[in-house]
């Protein structure tokens, strides 16, 4: 009885005082900056890097009176937000604090000698999302190159994984096929924090002929591997326009790669940016009704019909279902667009995807997938269990390559 009321007033203190997760700024600066002090700093971030009163960590960097904030560098979007998606970005200067922004995201990806000589020590302050194809990894891999090559120290200010610390999902990347999309051999998810990633790539020789940067990870506190983005009571910052809510990063995962091949609306246009599959010709309630005898644990699809307001498909009438992810834990993300897919191509076989794509979508296609293999495989019967394997193929020996980076339980 005493156990059991004890563990009641456990449970109860949890619900009314929810742990809180402190971000690798916020850590730093109880820190007092110590790992920084006395340096010349340039600040690798994007409006996705605040405290959790939305002060941004350009600003907090800007007032500090440790060390001197000497130059910014942006990735795709930009340091403030003003670019975007896919916008090539120029040197300019930062209109609040009058420093230098250079950008990273433009004919120069990776930060040239001349754009870090006014530092001693390149700091990474990006929220990241999880998945091998959204840029902002690619960004810090290069960083590190650069950190690496011109002797620059190095710090991660680390942040969440909005999909948790144990979903890992996707085959690894294959000569080839490395892009800017796949810039690193890992599953499309990762499972990783931005630190651990940072350490994964500076200790299994990742980074271009094998360098190795002097790094430093400023680890969160109370964040642990279980954590959906909600339970660490941080607010969400969109990490790029289509990126708007938390719970984003869970549907780029499951529709963005069928986004690619520019036929099946994946809800980029609409105010629910990678939560549809919708097309003209579609009948929402016949897909969501065949959809839904699947029994997927953690997903649900309801009938949508909209207009999305810019993009491909702007102003046409599209008709599908919106995905409602329950449980992110629970289903494979990848899988939901190829099952989809092998739904629609047993209702519309006319209507393939692969051969209404451009050819030039199918190669970026292959790109996000890191191998040809995913299409190869599965346009031949347009069935999920032709791939189901090849997907999954690579995911245990990953798990134990990166568990000795993890830094959180």
């Amino acid at each position: 009885m005493k156990n059991s009321l004890i563990a009641l007033i456990i449970l109860i203190s949890f619900t009314i005082f929810p742990q809180t997760v402190k971000t690798g700024i916020e850590v730093l600066a109880e820190k007092n900056f110590d790992v920084l002090r006395g340096k010349r700093v340039g600040l690798i971030t994007n409006p996705t890097g605040v405290d959790r009163k939305l002060k941004s960590t350009i600003d907090i960097f800007f007032e500090s009176k440790d060390f001197i904030l000497t130059a910014l560098y942006g990735p795709e979007h930009g340091v403030r937000g003003d670019y975007s998606a896919g916008d090539e970005v120029s040197t300019y200067t930062d209109k609040r604090t009058n420093i230098p922004v250079y950008s990273l995201y433009g004919k120069t990806r990776k930060p040239t000698e001349e754009m870090l000589k006014d530092i001693d020590v390149l700091v990474f302050d990006i929220q990241d999302i999880g998945c091998r194809s959204y840029t902002y990894i690619s960004t810090l891999g290069l960083a590190m190159e650069a950190a690496a090559e011109f002797n620059k120290e190095f710090v991660v200010l680390d942040r969440p994984n909005p999909l948790g610390g144990n979903k890992i999902e996707g085959n690894l990347v294959e000569d080839g096929y490395y892009s800017f999309v796949s810039q690193f051999n890992v599953p499309y998810v990762h499972g990783l924090t931005i630190g651990e990633f940072a350490l994964l790539l500076n200790n299994e020789k990742m980074l271009k002929n094998e360098v190795k940067c002097e790094l430093t990870v400023v680890s969160m506190e109370g964040w642990n591997r279980d954590m959906t983005f909600s339970d660490t009571q941080l607010p969400w910052v969109l990490t790029s326009p289509h990126i708007p809510y938390k719970e984003s990063a869970e549907y780029y995962v499951s529709t963005g790669i069928l986004g690619e091949l520019g036929v099946i609306s994946e809800g980029v246009g609409y105010t629910i940016p990678f939560q549809t599959f919708a097309a003209e010709w579609i009948d929402g309630e016949l897909i969501a009704q065949r959809l839904n005898t699947l029994n997927f644990d953690g997903v649900i699809f309801r009938p949508i019909t909209f207009k999305p307001y810019y993009a491909a498909s702007k102003e046409k009438t599209l008709h599908g279902v919106q995905l409602f992810i329950t449980d992110f834990r629970k289903v494979n993300l990848m899988s939901l667009q190829f099952v989809f897919m092998e739904v629609h191509n047993d209702l519309y076989p006319d209507k393939n995807p692969f051969e209404l794509a451009h050819k030039s979508r199918l190669s970026m296609f292959d790109k996000v997938c890191g191998t040809s293999k995913i299409r190869e495989l599965f346009t031949k019967r347009m069935k999920f269990e032709d791939i189901k394997d090849y997907l999954n193929k690579d995911i245990e020996t990953f798990r134990t390559i990166v568990s000795k980076y993890y830094l959180y339980k």
